[in-house]
């Protein structure tokens, strides 16, 4: 004989369906936050700017040794810039007293609105700014079968 659901198992089944929900909303919405002490790394400030022929992306990272940044293409639509820090900067610094950690390195992940060919790409340094230039993809093969 088969055993009813009582209103209380029903009830918790719905309880964790609108927690897993609530949880998916609030990772969605709610930004998190730019620094990451455990890499010591903090994010910088970055503008994407899409053109008819380009993609701009532009990066504030002030106090970092040119020598060091690296712009990366993870793929057609994504790139991570890192670059070191001349001079480590702590919460202090920021005028933050209730948190403990330094920081000696910049470093994210950009999503890039349009497929872009980072094989031709260009990248310039001036007074603390990155500008990357990424020519967008144009045109595609369709293959036919």
């Amino acid at each position: 004989m088969k055993r009813r659901r009582s209103i209380f198992d029903i009830l918790r089944e719905r309880m964790e369906e609108l927690e897993a929900i609530a949880e998916e909303m609030l990772d969605q919405f709610v930004e998190r936050p730019s620094w990451d002490t455990s890499n010591q790394s903090l994010e910088p400030l970055c503008d994407v700017s899409v053109r008819s022929d380009s993609v701009i992306v532009t990066a504030d990272l002030p106090r970092v040794d040119p020598k060091s940044i690296r712009v990366s293409g993870i793929s057609d639509d994504l790139i991570e810039i890192t670059a070191e820090m001349k001079v480590k900067i702590n919460f202090e610094d920021f005028g933050v007293t209730h948190r403990r950690g330094e920081f000696s390195r910049f470093s994210c992940r950009v999503p890039l609105p349009v497929p872009v060919d980072i094989s031709r790409a260009r990248a310039r340094f001036r007074r603390g700014i990155l500008e990357v230039i990424l020519p967008r993809k144009l045109g595609y093969e369709i293959k036919v079968e």
